[in-house]
């Protein structure tokens, strides 16, 4: 018998496979071995999109106003983030969407959403803090809805571990810049 022919043991056969594929060809990329409650996750992103949107907007704010002799280096470093930051809200929507949701950009509920606060700044000293405790308030939600998921829907749990590298790699960046009193 060859590979191809074997039994799959431990794994739904081939016809129903095939004909759960085909009882729900509506649900997209989302199958009956989908273990996580999905509204709960769906929910979770929701969350998450409005703190990624939320900071995009923060470190872009702080990239038009940030002024002192080294703020063209910090300034470069806020527009930086700020695209990664809309990177990350734009991978997040696309995952709503495949889980069968529709992603919530309404910037009015982005501050009941929202993780990370929106704090504009003046002084650049304020502005690096800001950015870091909202980098540091990402790095735990991301490790906590990472263990929340587990493995019960890896694809999301794959976005959420790379975006919590990302996040992990801004608050060491904004830590090396934030100047030592």
């Amino acid at each position: 018998m060859t590979l191809l022919h074997a039994k799959r043991p431990g794994l739904t056969d081939r016809n129903t496979l095939r004909a759960e594929a085909r009882r729900s060809v509506s649900d997209g990329a989302v199958t009956v071995a989908y273990g996580a409650d999905r509204e709960a996750v769906i929910a979770m992103l929701q969350n998450a999109l409005a703190t990624e949107l939320t900071c995009a907007l923060r470190y872009r704010q702080h990239h038009f106003v940030a002024k002192s002799p080294v703020s063209p280096a910090i300034k470069n470093e806020f527009l930086e983030h700020a695209n990664e930051e809309q990177q990350h809200a734009d991978q997040i929507a696309e995952r709503i969407v495949q889980l069968g949701g529709a992603p919530d950009f309404n910037p009015a509920s982005f501050a009941a959403r929202s993780d990370a606060e929106y704090v504009s700044g003046t002084e650049l000293r304020q502005m690096l803090i800001e950015n870091l405790v909202a980098e540091r308030i990402a790095v735990q939600a991301y490790t906590e809805m990472i263990h929340a998921i587990g493995e019960s829907d890896p694809t999301t749990r794959r976005l959420l571990e790379s975006i919590l590298a990302k996040e992990e790699e801004h608050a060491d960046e904004l830590s090396d810049l934030l100047p030592r009193e």
